[in-house]
């Protein structure tokens, strides 16, 4: 069956780049309305379905826009947290332009959808279930996607210094343990980077507050780190947030090495432009894989 939330529910917070105080409400939507944004403080055509060919910018973030220009960012953290939260339909307000930072993870999304309420639909759930491998290759970097009868996400980074090195992680989603696997996961950046990415225009809002922020030698949050490889974990939050912009979840395996929001979507992309890669099916529930092959592309 495919979910909404049960009531309207909202909350205020900064943006991690734009440094905006920004209010969000998330809001029930009927079944196949998908997931859409909406920017409150814009004019005319301000409705922004969240959808892979709807991204226009992957700097440091997830960024779409509509044709008539109105645009949203930092939407990854909140769509992770809908997938992990199994919502299919919401409608998203926004007076601003990116989703809040809140503490730098999902969590705060899963605690707001938590409190709204799961409801079901009377309409199936559809997923993409992948039938060819799809690669994107870049500079070292690779994210693929394989065939499999489970939502599998793995990833693996490397970074020169002494709290992250080399992390790999692993998880299939099930059971709702994104909630407490991955949400609690937050974003990271280097100090030495902050003054490059507010000449920018990035990072205007970043703190100690919403990200972990690496010294030369060592996190600089005094509270240190939720977990010992929450730099991966986040980085897998990310991927599972930008794939949601596939408009269904996707059954297959994603493994991500040293990927980003660049790379997640051009496998989206690739994915999508790629006969016979992939088949629409009904799910029965959120953790039950195929029961009907509803077309293939």
């Amino acid at each position: 069956m495919q979910h909404t939330i049960q009531k309207e529910i909202a909350a205020t917070g900064t943006g991690l780049h734009s440094g905006a105080a920004i209010n969000i409400a998330l809001k029930p939507a009927p079944a196949g309305h998908g997931i859409v944004f909406v920017r409150t403080d814009l004019p005319g055509n301000n409705r922004i379905p969240a959808l892979w060919n709807n991204v226009t910018d992957t700097r440091l973030c997830t960024v779409i826009a509509n044709e008539s220009g109105a645009s949203v960012g930092t939407i990854e953290h909140l769509m992770a947290a809908l997938r992990g939260c199994a919502v299919d339909n919401i409608l998203i307000e926004l007076n601003g332009p990116e989703v809040p930072a809140m503490d730098g993870s999902s969590k705060p999304f899963v605690d707001m959808i938590d409190k709204a309420g799961i409801a079901a639909q009377n309409a199936p759930r559809r997923a993409i279930r992948i039938l060819k491998e799809i690669v994107i290759e870049e500079a070292g970097k690779t994210v693929t996607l394989k065939p499999a009868e489970e939502f599998i996400f793995a990833g693996e980074i490397n970074f020169d210094h002494p709290d992250i090195g080399r992390q790999r992680y692993e998880i299939k989603l099930l059971n709702g343990n994104f909630r407490h696997d991955l949400a609690d996961s937050r974003t990271f950046g280097f100090f030495h980077e902050v003054e490059m990415m507010r000449k920018a225009g990035l990072a205007l809002g970043g703190s100690l507050e919403n990200a972990i922020v690496l010294g030369k030698d060592s996190v600089m949050n005094p509270e240190g780190l939720r977990h010992s490889d929450e730099f991966i974990r986040h980085k897998l939050l990310d991927a599972i947030g930008d794939l949601y912009l596939a408009g269904a979840p996707i059954l297959g395996a994603y493994e991500g090495v040293k990927a980003g929001h660049a790379m997640n979507n051009a496998v989206l992309r690739q994915l999508f432009a790629t006969p016979g890669a992939f088949e629409m099916i009904e799910l029965q529930d959120v953790s039950i894989p195929k029961i009907r092959v509803l077309e293939v592309a």
